[in-house]
């Protein structure tokens, strides 16, 4: 849509939302850059999405339709960039499956989007997209890092390191611990074992502690040496490898598990 289709304070708003590199926009955001009272700025906002200038995310927050989509009104951009946004300016970081596959750690796409953060938060789906908010403390935001997701456009997300810890504490949000498995296997040439034990150890969940370090000697990632710190952090307390699934399977004393994945299913997945 040609700005000359626009009225003058329409063209204004678009061209300066384009120039701030703010395709995703909010009321606050109309207010300021026309000048306007919130209940104008709300109807002026309303009219673009009429006219198919921009997309409603959710009540207050809209994102530009680009021009070569004309009348599309279902257009939502990028939705890692939507899940920044839906934060409102506060901590976050773009977590477990969702950081998985931005870390090439998965083999299908999904449509579930998972961001950790300091507040728990209902879902929202968005155009066919649900967003999940998981809660952590603040503590726990470690080990992250910025994603270009466009040419303009960073996310902050979990490393890949830390993604694993994420994962080996909540697997459910990864597919569950045999597609986390997977995924370590896929990037074990990459990882750095010192920052898998670090974070573990900085985490302090024994059963985090324990699951990693049983999968770093499955496949190999680290010296033994290198893995020794997490042993001296065992108690005698014995957890499931996937809490998930029911009890089963021997009891490998070394790392205080239960193997109710055996190792040669966790091998044979990584395969696949």
């Amino acid at each position: 849509m040609p700005f000359k289709t626009l009225g003058p304070q329409s063209a204004r708003l678009v061209t300066t939302l384009y120039e701030e590199n703010r395709p995703v926009f909010r009321i606050a955001d109309v207010q300021r850059i026309l000048d306007m009272k919130e209940a104008n700025a709300r109807d002026l906002a309303r009219k673009l999405v009429d006219r198919a200038v921009a997309s409603r995310l959710k009540p207050g927050l809209f994102i530009l339709v680009p021009f070569e989509l004309g009348k599309e009104r279902e257009y939502m951009g990028n939705p890692l960039v939507v899940a920044r946004e839906l934060n409102d300016g506060a901590d976050y970081y773009l977590s477990h499956g969702t950081a998985m596959e931005i870390h090439g750690m998965v083999t299908q796409p999904r449509l579930v989007y998972h961001v950790t953060t300091l507040t728990k938060r209902r879902p929202i789906t968005i155009m066919g997209a649900e967003f999940r908010f998981l809660a952590s403390r603040k503590e726990f935001f470690f080990g992250l890092t910025d994603h270009w997701v466009t040419k303009q456009e960073q996310v902050r997300v979990s490393d890949p390191e830390r993604t694993i810890i994420d994962g080996l504490r909540m697997p459910e949000y990864c597919g569950g611990l045999t597609e986390l498995a997977k995924g370590i296997a896929m990037k074990r040439e990459f990882l750095d074992s010192g920052k898998l034990v670090a974070y573990a150890l900085q985490m302090d969940i024994g059963a985090v502690i324990r699951r990693l370090g049983y999968l770093m000697e499955l496949f190999g990632i680290g010296s033994p040496k290198s893995r020794e710190p997490l042993r001296e952090r065992l108690t005698d307390t014995v957890v499931r490898l996937d809490p998930l699934l029911p009890a089963g399977g021997k009891f490998l004393n070394r790392w205080r598990l239960q193997l109710n994945i055996s190792r040669e299913e966790l091998l044979s997945a990584a395969k696949t």
